[in-house]
């Protein structure tokens, strides 16, 4: 296999440091070593993580870096050791690895694998080197996968076989938006049949949420968001209401209670603000209410709220990447699709050449997307 020897030269988006924009550049992508994997990207969305990482608000990464996590693509080449794809599968890089031996691995009611960036930085692969160099300087992987570069490297324990037939520009959504909603509504809260639901926060993660929400059987699936214009979408999804707590003169978390009488079953918090994060609680039931924290909160953020709001028994938890075990789940929720279960594209709103990933951005800040997808 001679590519597997070979550096590649190909586009990539590099964040040069805190915020500035992304600049596209040709980089140098090395072949992958042991237990790696080398990947043509052929389609990642825009996700608002990437522009934490812009903003510098996302913890641990070191500039230069090649952003980018919820992308698909097909193998180019493997290092020696890897097994599990070969050259040529369609394949979905994986945020969260899965390594399989560590402690979290082995335990069946976690997902969160002791190698994820949060426990040990993912800038540079496992053998503490990069695979990207640009102008002759070092340039750092984000979460080992960088799939804003059109031929990109990860360790084995970061990228999954899908189905052959699966199109590549509609399931890179597996890669984060899509599997983090449904799955904090499926897997974490374990949504009930009957249950009522509030969603704050109506991106493509909230969206998704509100579809898990609805595929568990609530009878009751409320929306919350300033931005009016993502009702329309929510309410096709399966959101019964919308709320927008600009248009009420008492905390939304009040609105809640009184529409509901006693507050909801359960509350998903998917802005990453520890304002809403509060309210979000605040807004469930006093005896028995789930809050589930999604959204990513600011970097060195402290949450402070009332003990009592736990006390009575509302439980509040987080929900990393959906809770779903990544190497397990992300093939059998591609599956799903292709039968039809559910249809995550429709988050899509607009699919632009990875030239304007630069105007990608420019819509998620204005609120006129839901998801951009980037072709290479």
């Amino acid at each position: 296999m001679r590519s597997a020897i070979l550096v590649i030269k190909c586009r990539a988006a590099v964040a040069w440091e805190v915020g500035k924009p992304l600049s596209i550049e040709e980089v140098e992508v090395a072949p992958p070593r042991y237990h790696e994997v080398r990947v043509k990207i052929i389609a990642t969305g825009i996700c608002g993580t990437d522009d934490h990482v812009l903003a510098g608000s996302f913890p641990k990464v070191e500039y230069p870096v090649i952003p980018g996590h919820e992308g698909a693509g097909i193998v180019e080449s493997v290092g020696p050791g890897v097994t599990c794809v070969k050259p040529g599968d369609k394949v979905i890089p994986l945020c969260l690895p899965q390594c399989g031996e560590c402690s979290s691995c082995l335990k069946s009611n976690t997902n969160c694998c002791l190698k994820t960036h949060i426990c040990e930085p993912q800038n540079l692969m496992p053998d503490k080197t990069s695979r990207f160099t640009c102008k002759g300087k070092q340039v750092h992987h984000f979460l080992w996968i960088s799939t804003f570069s059109e031929y990109t490297v990860m360790p084995d324990s970061t990228v999954v076989k899908i189905d052959s037939a699966a199109p590549l520009d509609k399931v890179c959504l597996f890669g984060c938006g899509f599997s983090t909603g449904y799955g904090a509504a499926l897997n974490t809260a374990q949504v009930t049949p009957g249950s009522t639901c509030a969603v704050f926060g109506l991106g493509g993660v909230g969206l998704s949420v509100v579809m898990g929400c609805k595929a568990a059987g609530a009878s009751r699936i409320i929306g919350i968001d300033i931005n009016r214009d993502k009702f329309e979408k929510a309410k096709e999804l399966g959101a019964t209401e919308c709320l927008n707590p600009q248009d009420y003169k008492k905390p939304i978390q009040e609105v809640l209670l009184e529409m509901t009488g006693h507050g909801v079953d359960y509350a998903f918090e998917v802005v990453g603000c520890l304002e809403t994060l509060t309210a979000a609680l605040a807004s469930c039931h006093m005896g028995c209410g789930i809050c589930v924290m999604v959204g990513v909160p600011p970097l060195g953020a402290q949450l402070s709220f009332d003990p009592m709001l736990l006390f009575t028994g509302r439980t509040m938890k987080g929900s990393f990447i959906g809770g779903w075990k990544m190497k397990d789940s992300i093939p059998q929720l591609v599956s799903s699709y292709m039968e039809g279960k559910f249809k995550p594209d429709i988050l899509i709103t607009h699919i632009l050449p990875f030239s304007d990933i630069g105007k990608g951005f420019d819509l998620l800040h204005a609120g006129k997307s839901i998801r951009t997808v980037l072709m290479f």
